[in-house]
């Protein structure tokens, strides 16, 4: 799987929305190797997504479209400042249901010293997540240069996240935690109350 992570400010999310319903409608179809993406705004006007392809050429021959093209450039227009964008093969993903059908959608991004440690710590912690948070449906974490990764987490509803989050965790868990914090270091948490969610 390849992913581009797509960032900036909004001060219209209806309008960005739009924009996002007619790719889906006119663009979509033609995008070959499309796998689905995700996006939202938050109440601040943070604009983030992420799109999935099947591989960075599917990604590179979409982005040659010229209906592509067009398209982005009415869409840049939205935004208040510079976007920024993030491909990543290094992808990690896991789903204990549908992400698609997410009602909340929470955004980690941080750094990580060790990536390879990290995926072996939750390896270990992924059974034991499927019976603590059965709010969460699912993640997709985007690791680029430098260590840095923005991770997607898909939940039920944000009520339930939020039930979630005030859980007191067994020691066990607790311990895998602690081994995750030794080699992740979370900047930013960015809540998506209206994820848009789209699949092919």
């Amino acid at each position: 799987m390849f992913v581009q992570v797509i960032q900036g400010k909004v001060s219209d999310a209806a309008a960005l929305r739009e924009r996002f319903d007619l790719w889906k409608k006119e663009l979509q179809p033609g995008a070959d190797g499309y796998l689905g993406s995700t996006f939202g705004v938050t109440a601040d006007g943070d604009a983030i997504g992420i799109a999935r392809f099947e591989s960075a050429e599917a990604a590179d021959r979409n982005s040659a479209r010229p209906e592509q093209g067009e398209w982005w450039a009415g869409t840049e227009k939205l935004f208040t400042g510079a976007v920024t964008f993030h491909d990543s093969s290094e992808v990690d993903f896991f789903a204990e249901g549908d992400p698609d059908q997410a009602g909340f959608v929470q955004v980690m991004q941080g750094t990580t010293s060790d990536l390879a440690k990290l995926r072996e710590v939750e390896a270990r912690a992924l059974p034991m997540l499927a019976q603590q948070r059965p709010d969460v449906i699912g993640s997709l974490r985007a690791n680029y240069g430098g260590g840095e990764f923005s991770e997607f987490i898909y939940f039920r509803s944000e009520a339930e996240a939020r039930a979630g989050e005030k859980q007191e965790m067994p020691p066990e868990a607790a311990e895998i935690m602690a081994e995750m914090d030794k080699v992740m270091t979370i900047e930013r948490f960015i809540d998506v109350t209206d994820p848009w969610l789209y699949t092919p």
